[in-house]
């Protein structure tokens, strides 16, 4: 018999069971849902829509949400390469808890999380205490939110940059060092390359995810209207409200933002791609 007619064996059971429970999963988990807030938001009209977003109770919403979540995802893209860094660069006693300790706000609930940071930055707390008298609140202040965003989106910036850092072969590193570059030239030139679009994608999907936090911000920022208050936490007011069309417009917001940073995200790592092709 050729190796021709022979068909290598498949480990799940066929192409059209594998693809239709897929695309069923995608369709129940993803389509339905966004198709039906789209529908919901398109009922409300183009002035009432414009007029709901622009309020200054939702643009002050807004604001907070998008500057926190900004400041989280710049902690994160730099925190991130560096425990990246480490957990792949060095061996040390406790190497295999810190790195399982990187998934931990995967794990834990996103509620558990808020009530933890605010019992430990209050003005009581074990870090809160000497950071209040140093003049430094973390509860009830954007600091804290971002503080929330940062940890509830850290793993996603770790992960997606380790294990590229894993692969990455040794011998072209130590080709640059007999050539006289510089760790920092070793770096800039040979690892940040390499690691790029994992690193731009990490980020772009910690941002994202930041900007939908609700469970762990919603204890430590304190909720104060044109302070603290996150989009996230309005759209569920206003659905409490009973205010469905306002709920929808603030949705459609964040999931704008939501696709254009998932567009982008896409976009940089295909030029950070090619960009890699030319140079090899």
């Amino acid at each position: 018999m050729s190796a021709a007619a022979i068909k290598p064996k498949r480990v799940l059971p066929g192409f059209t069971l594998s693809l239709g429970t897929t695309l069923l999963y995608v369709a129940l988990i993803i389509l339905i849902p966004v198709i039906a807030l789209i529908l919901k938001g398109a009922e409300i009209g183009p002035a009432q829509f414009w007029a709901i977003v622009t309020s200054n109770r939702t643009l002050s919403a807004l604001r907070v949400t998008v500057s926190a979540a900004a400041l989280a995802t710049l902690f994160n893209a730099f925190y991130g390469l560096l425990m990246a860094w480490v957990l792949t660069r060095y061996e040390f006693p406790g190497k295999r808890i810190l790195d399982a300790l990187m998934d931990v706000p995967f794990a834990l609930p996103t509620a558990v999380a808020g009530i933890s940071l605010t019992a430990l930055y209050s003005a009581n707390g074990w870090f809160g205490a000497p950071l209040s008298g140093a003049g430094i609140e973390i509860v009830y202040s954007l600091a804290g939110v971002t503080l929330a965003m940062a940890f509830t989106s850290t793993p996603f910036v770790v992960r997606a940059i380790q294990p590229v850092l894993e692969d990455l072969d040794p011998a072209l590193e130590q080709a640059a060092m007999t050539l006289g570059a510089s760790p920092w030239q070793i770096f800039r030139r040979v690892v940040l390359p390499a690691i790029l679009p994992a690193w731009l994608s990490g980020s772009t999907v910690a941002f994202a995810r930041s900007l939908g936090e609700f469970g762990a911000v919603v204890f430590i920022a304190g909720n104060l209207p044109g302070k603290t208050e996150i989009a996230a936490l309005l759209a569920y007011i206003r659905l409490e409200e009973y205010d469905y069309q306002g709920a929808a417009a603030i949705a459609l917001v964040l999931l704008g933002f939501a696709l254009v940073l998932l567009i982008l995200s896409n976009w940089m790592q295909f030029r950070a791609a090619r960009h890699l092709e030319a140079r090899a």
